[in-house]
């Protein structure tokens, strides 16, 4: 069963959110499930009847959008402000997808199953093995590692071991395990992933909403009263995986220069503690501004002469900050703080895209910034390597043509093997 054989390669989705919701994991499976309908796929998504940001929200039962069938299944409603409220929407979905896959899958189906709500491989992989049908793992971050470098598992640790192995066996045995990059693969490999079973294919922003656009046409940016400034932006979630200390280092000793304004576009509790310590240390150079709709985005990424990005180095390997690509397709500069090593440091170093700083080292990430305030023929050389980048590697029309040959290899029984950043090719 192959693409373009005549017959058609049957992919079932399993995430807990997607369209009309807005999340990051949504709007990734949306531009993939949309497209593979469009060609030699028959796309079922299962997920829930809930929106990210308004839980108590109540969505069709079963609707087709853009060719996609849209199965949500029941659950609880609780949301995530608190952690029971939370682990009860996760066991809820949990049962309900394992039996809608009882249900669904056939033999020679694809189940593709995501990293939200954590662990749903451990549900769709039993339902998979009863069904004769094949897994495919997409793995956006790697839990519950993540949870432990957080701090913030509330597992205990036999339970926590037991679930990893039981997770490193499923991926063992998944027809493959998509991975965002090369650290997060290796990090597999050490836990036993046989090689021919990890596939690395990147997040990717969508070139229809993301162009490169001039500063002084930003609404945004003309709307906050920044024209003039060189601004440096931080646009998305600052959450528990990101650390604000070093930024609010970089905005102290930036203060003196007149010219330079921080702008933080978003939410999350990292967010809020940098905006109590800003106020604390009345530094004006900081504006903040909540989430802008998704029409806006280009215009928002070109509110910046720069961005920014971070993560935490303790969960390099488990999770692979998105916000590099949209940067890279609106063509601007981004400066990383974190693992020098990192999944982004190298990817900057390798396309010219941008400057790398330790995690920590406030002082570095306030002198990478300056010196691309003062060099604008280099910053201009470096946007134009982002977007080189960008048009090179991280394109949606690229992810979906990967992700077309991986299913259609998984739909044949095929094996394939690594080829980053090119096309999988098969064994």
């Amino acid at each position: 069963m192959t693409a373009g054989s005549g017959r058609r390669v049957r992919v079932v989705f399993v995430n807990r959110f997607y369209a009309p919701d807005h999340s990051a994991t949504s709007v990734m499976l949306g531009g993939i499930a949309r497209s593979l309908a469009d060609g030699d796929f028959d796309v079922t998504v299962v997920t829930s009847r809930q929106l990210y940001e308004e839980p108590v929200t109540r969505l069709a039962r079963r609707e087709t959008l853009d060719g996609v069938d849209v199965i949500r299944v029941p659950g609880t409603r609780f949301g995530r402000r608190r952690l029971a409220g939370r682990a009860a929407d996760y066991l809820s979905f949990y049962l309900s997808t394992f039996f809608a896959l009882l249900v669904l899958l056939r033999p020679g189906t694809i189940v593709v199953a995501k990293t939200d709500p954590p662990l749903i491989a451990l549900v769709c992989a039993p339902a998979a093995w009863l069904r004769r049908a094949r897994l495919v793992n997409w793995l956006q971050d790697v839990f519950p590692e993540v949870a432990t470098a957080l701090g913030a598992a509330p597992i205990p640790g036999v339970l926590a071991r037991a679930l990893v192995a039981l997770r490193d066996a499923v991926c063992r045995r998944a027809a493959t395990n998509v991975v965002l990059g090369d650290r997060m693969r290796d990090f597999l490999l050490r836990r036993g992933v046989p090689e021919g079973r990890l596939v690395v294919i990147p997040n990717w922003a969508d070139g229809a909403l993301i162009v490169p656009c001039p500063t002084d046409g930003s609404r945004l940016r003309n709307g906050q009263g920044l024209a003039g400034k060189f601004v440096v932006a931080y646009c998305g979630n600052l959450g528990r995986a990101h650390d604000y200390t070093t930024l609010l280092t970089a905005a102290r000793l930036l203060q003196p220069v007149d010219e330079v304004r921080f702008l933080i576009v978003g939410g999350g509790a990292g967010l809020e503690a940098l905006r109590l310590a800003a106020q604390e240390l009345a530094l004006s150079s900081i504006r903040f501004v909540s989430y802008q709709p998704a029409a806006e985005l280009a215009d928002t990424l070109a509110a910046a002469d720069v961005h920014l990005v971070c993560l935490r180095p303790e969960l390099e390997g488990l999770i692979v900050p998105s916000k590099l690509y949209g940067i890279l397709a609106a063509g601007r500069p981004a400066v990383f703080w974190g693992d020098r090593d990192g999944e982004i440091a190298r990817e900057l170093r390798r396309t010219g895209a941008g400057l790398s700083v330790a995690s920590g080292d406030g002082a570095a990430l306030a002198a990478a910034i300056e010196s691309l305030r003062s060099d604008p023929v280099r910053r201009a050389a470096i946007s134009r390597a982002a977007r080189t980048a960008y048009v090179e590697r991280y394109t949606r029309e690229m992810a979906v043509a990967r992700w077309q040959e991986l299913l259609a290899a998984a739909g044949a029984d095929s094996p394939i093997r690594h080829a980053p950043y090119g096309n999988l090719q098969r064994r």
